[in-house]
């Protein structure tokens, strides 16, 4: 216990001390000095004119476009068109998903597609196969009309080959009569 208050008198003598010595008041002189002291400059500094851009505005350029072309692409194959059953005839909605294609397509001169022609299930595999051109032949000549050149696309039937949903009810027949593009 006697070693405590040794301890404790310690630290509040030690605090005094500190507080005794940051406390002192510093003299400052008023008076004016003895010698003038005379700057000179005698650097040759000049402020520099700022560098030219390092930034190629013709890379940035084809840095944009590149992206655009990427969501254009990525466009063009994500909207499916769909056909009605037993039809190969194009309504109001898949003719303005064509003009949004065409659209894409006379920008970027250099994309080519193949025009996926697919049916549901029900008929032969011959008559499905026959469905499959006509629908992607649909939508080939319709492009043509729109303005893009026919040596920038194919087409080429499933038939019934390849199902998005392999179900045998209306709705998944629906969803497997389409047109589909696919960016070579």
């Amino acid at each position: 216990m006697k070693s405590r208050w040794y301890l404790v008198v310690m630290v509040i003598l030690a605090l005094l001390l500190m507080l005794s010595a940051g406390c002192a008041k510093k003299r400052t002189s008023t008076a004016p000095p003895e010698t003038q002291v005379e700057v000179k400059d005698d650097s040759k500094w000049t402020p520099q004119e700022p560098a030219e851009s390092t930034v190629d505005e013709a890379a940035l350029a084809a840095e944009a476009e590149a992206r655009a072309k990427a969501e254009a692409v990525q466009e063009l194959t994500s909207a499916t068109i769909h056909f009605a059953f037993d039809s190969y005839e194009l309504d109001a909605e898949a003719r303005g998903l064509l003009d949004l294609k065409a659209n894409i397509m006379r920008r970027f001169k250099d994309v080519k597609v193949v025009i996926e022609g697919h049916c549901d299930e029900r008929g032969t595999e011959e008559y499905n196969l026959a469905l499959g051109e006509r629908r992607a032949r649909a939508a080939y000549e319709h492009l043509v009309i729109l303005g893009v050149e026919p040596e920038r696309m194919s087409i080429v039937s499933f038939g019934e080959e390849r199902p998005v949903d392999p179900a045998h009810n209306e709705t998944a027949w629906a969803k497997n009569r389409r047109a589909e593009f696919v960016v070579q």
